[in-house]
């Protein structure tokens, strides 16, 4: 069953989750929509050791990240290149 946030939407249950860490300044962490346009609907920039905790949702099916981090998710860990 789906909780709701403080705005009154349902917060998804179940849904994966990722981890990024910054292995240097200015990483980009870039939401992509679901749909049939796919479009870039948030962007995040990390400093070197920062960590984002990120969840797929109903709006977002993709992430793109640019520079060099380290990515857990549930099949497993990798490093992106600069």
């Amino acid at each position: 069953m789906n909780e709701n946030n403080n705005t009154g939407s349902p917060i998804p249950t179940g849904s994966d989750y990722i981890v990024v860490k910054a292995k240097e300044n200015g990483v980009q962490v870039i939401g992509l929509t679901r749909g049939l346009d796919t479009r870039f609907h948030h962007t995040e920039k990390l400093d070197k050791g920062e960590v984002l905790i990120a969840q797929f949702t109903d709006h977002t099916s993709a992430m793109k990240i640019r520079g060099k981090a380290e990515i857990w998710t549930k099949h497993g860990q990798l490093e992106s290149e600069s």
